[in-house]
């Protein structure tokens, strides 16, 4: 506890607190109001039990914030506020010996108060009412003993306050550094529950605290989007999210417990790579977080989960990302009757993202276990997807999924379809397969695709019987048609 005497004696005189001198006064009006604070303080730790009485009563009728712990276990708050008075009271006597003590007391209940989520503002409103409640009895046991000397408590009011709003900055600054610590503990928790997820490594008895920690109901239908920008260079390897605007369309619930806003959490383009803890972002602060299984700045490991009041309900939540080694994935809450593909359809046609982006979206599943196989569908969706950039629904590329899920035969297939082509002048080798992709986008269509390629229909039938004499193809008969479609995807999708 603050000093009651002693800086006004530092100020007066120049001494330093660690240097004990024969102490002076500047009036004889100094000193007697220290023996006056002395002598009512001396009463006041006599009668502290029933004083820690009234405060406690007095916080329960005044604090709503404190009512629920009180209500909880009051024997323990009587025994902090106690503590508290007991050191803080005998600063005022002998403030050389009760000073690291009251600090300790103060430091130790703001960390509890944060633990237990009591606002700081109800806590900072104890430490005033404490001290007010003091400040008064130290008056009025003044009085009583002689009226004439309440007026010498003037010279030490302004060192009784010092020493309240001192605390008030001990506790505030204690709270905040517990809170900045819980936060970090519950999101890299949050983080590594994500990261389990979605690798499909989360154990089923793990499912229900992974719902209430996230928000998000432990058997509802869930899609996996997964992003990756364009190249970046040499100079800055890894993925980097994209500015990425989702659809309104997604229905937003309150933010997970311990976030601070329906876009949380946020895993910032500087995360670490998927399946580790990284460093959060949720454009609020984030502490850094160290790699999984070392400890964090609270020196705690960062597997062992915490508790914390779940979500009351979750209609939809905002999407939850994660960074992985090659692209950032995005947990999406599906609310859309199952079986209808509209609401993927609606999220991939208004998903808004910079140019060379690409965007894959997997299938649809069922429940929170099932999110390991829909960050895989996903990834397979990314995959499909062309690299100038682009949006991919997997539901609508299957084909193109199929070749992109084993590389080697879809470029076998490619090479057996195509290979003849790459004998022909570069040139005359794209017109053509630029041709025939036409063609089999227009469904056939020789006049459609002449349409797309500005020539007549008859140049659009020349190409294709020309690619049927050099590879030896027919584009009427069914399984030659899917073959030539298979191993156009490829070579679009595989090409180094």
């Amino acid at each position: 506890m603050p000093q009651v005497v002693r800086p006004r004696i530092a100020v007066l005189h120049g001494t330093h607190p660690a240097s004990p001198l024969p102490q002076r006064f500047r009036s004889l009006a100094d000193r007697e109001a220290v023996e006056v604070l002395h002598r009512a303080a001396r009463v006041l730790v006599a009668s502290l039990p029933v004083l820690t009485d009234r405060l406690v009563e007095a916080l329960y009728e005044q604090e709503p914030g404190y009512r629920a712990a009180i209500e909880s276990d009051r024997a323990e708050i009587w025994q902090e506020v106690h503590h508290s008075l007991r050191h803080n009271v005998g600063s005022l006597i002998q403030p050389r010996e009760f000073r690291e003590a009251a600090h300790r007391t103060s430091r130790r209940i703001g960390e509890i108060r944060a633990e237990q989520g009591v606002p700081l503002d109800a806590v900072l409103h104890a430490f005033r009412m404490g001290g007010a409640m003091v400040w008064q009895d130290l008056v009025d046991e003044t009085a009583r003993r002689d009226p004439d000397d309440v007026r010498l408590l003037v010279h030490v009011a302004a060192d009784v306050w010092n020493f309240v709003d001192e605390h008030c900055g001990i506790v505030g600054d204690a709270y905040r550094q517990a809170e900045r610590r819980l936060s970090w503990r519950r999101e890299n928790q949050q983080r590594l529950m994500i990261a389990a997820l979605l690798d499909g490594t989360a154990r089923i008895a793990d499912l229900c605290e992974a719902a209430a920690m996230l928000g998000l109901p432990e058997q509802g239908r869930y899609a996996v989007l997964a992003v990756a920008s364009a190249p970046r260079g040499p100079q800055r390897p890894g993925p980097a999210r994209p500015p990425l605007n989702l659809p309104p369309a997604l229905p937003v619930a309150a933010p997970p417990y311990g976030q601070s806003g329906p876009d949380l959490p946020d895993v910032r383009p500087d995360a670490a790579p998927y399946g580790r803890s990284g460093e959060g972002s949720l454009p609020h602060a984030r502490p850094d977080t160290a790699p999984y299984g070392q400890s964090g700045p609270d020196g705690l490991p960062h597997h062992r989960p915490d508790t914390a009041p779940p979500p009351t309900a979750f209609p939809g939540t905002a999407p939850l990302w994660h960074t992985g080694p090659d692209a950032e994935f995005a947990i999406l809450r599906l609310t859309g009757d199952p079986g209808d593909p509209g609401e993927l359809h609606a999220i991939a046609a208004a998903l808004d993202a910079p140019a060379g982006t690409r965007a894959g979206i997997g299938s649809a599943v069922e429940g929170l276990a099932a999110l390991g196989d829909a960050r895989r569908l996903a990834e397979t969706a990314l995959r499909a997807c062309p690299a100038s950039g682009g949006t991919v629904l997997l539901d609508e590329h299957l084909p193109d999924a199929l070749v992109v899920t084993s590389p080697a035969l879809g470029s076998a297939l490619a090479d057996r379809v195509l290979g003849p082509l790459d004998r022909l002048d570069p040139s005359d080798r794209d017109v053509i397969l630029e041709t025939l992709t036409a063609w089999l986008d227009a469904d056939g269509s020789a006049q459609r695709a002449g349409a797309r390629l500005y020539c007549h229909r008859n140049t659009v039938l020349n190409r294709l019987r020309r690619f049927e004499q050099l590879t030896g193809r027919c584009l009427t008969r069914p399984r030659d048609a899917v073959e030539v479609s298979l191993a156009l995807a490829a070579r679009r999708l595989l090409a180094p």
